[in-house]
């Protein structure tokens, strides 16, 4: 069972910066893929960034050299580095994980991440 250390998210200014953080733990196969994806009433979850094993980081078209996703394998810890924040980029942050061998998708619980202009 995959379970997950989430934090950061918050509120903060347009132009203003946030970091987020997951580590995920428990599963008996490791972590193949980490990263977020992002979710807003009445709209479809979209990828944010999401980094998988022996792949460069991929974002979603959206982020355009803003955020910066890095990865501890070890810890099973990765950081999403959120600068230049826009009021379009409020919305729930769910911390995702692609567990190894199975490829079975896991989610935390989000973090909320507010921008006011």
């Amino acid at each position: 069972q995959v379970q997950f250390d989430e934090s950061g998210g918050g509120s903060v200014q347009a132009g203003g910066s946030l970091r987020l953080s997951c580590r995920a733990y428990g599963s008996p196969f490791g972590i193949y893929g980490i990263g977020w994806y992002r979710q807003v009433p009445g709209k479809q979850r979209e990828l944010v960034a999401l980094l998988r094993d022996g792949f460069a980081a991929k974002y979603g078209d959206f982020v355009k050299g803003r955020f910066t996703i890095s990865r501890d394998n070890p810890r099973n810890t990765a950081w999403l580095q959120m600068d230049n924040l826009q009021p379009d980029d409020t919305a729930i942050y769910y911390c995702y994980v692609d567990e190894a061998v199975v490829r079975h998708d896991h989610w935390g619980q989000g973090a909320q991440v507010t921008v006011f202009g």
